[in-house]
């Protein structure tokens, strides 16, 4: 938290337009970033992950197109809740060619 207090010093000095520049260079940093979904080099391959869990993105959206229904996987995987589902299927739709990429490659495996 240090460097968090850092910042919080160094706001002060900022014009009201710099602040400006520095909100729109944060949110284009948090772009790709999803709540409730991480991929974390070492763990699971560095797939998309639901957090909390090891549970990949793909392997949710996969089951989903092949019928799954979300009280089904609910009940496969106890460990997740409905949000969870709802962050996996907003990662499948923003991260499309990724997710179509980790289901071929696991169905080759």
């Amino acid at each position: 938290m240090d460097a968090l207090r850092q910042v919080e010093n160094l706001l002060q000095a900022l014009t009201r337009a710099e602040k400006a520049e520095l909100l729109r260079m944060v949110a284009q940093d948090l772009d790709d970033a999803f709540p409730g979904v991480e991929s974390t080099p070492g763990v699971c391959g560095g797939e998309a992950c639901i957090v909390r869990t090891r549970i990949p993105v793909w392997i949710l959206e996969h089951a989903r197109r092949l019928g799954a229904s979300e009280q089904e996987l609910l009940r496969s995987y106890p460990t997740l809740r409905a949000e969870d589902l709802a962050n996996a299927w907003a990662y499948a739709r923003s991260h499309g060619s990724e997710i179509e990429e980790n289901i071929r490659e696991n169905e080759n495996a």
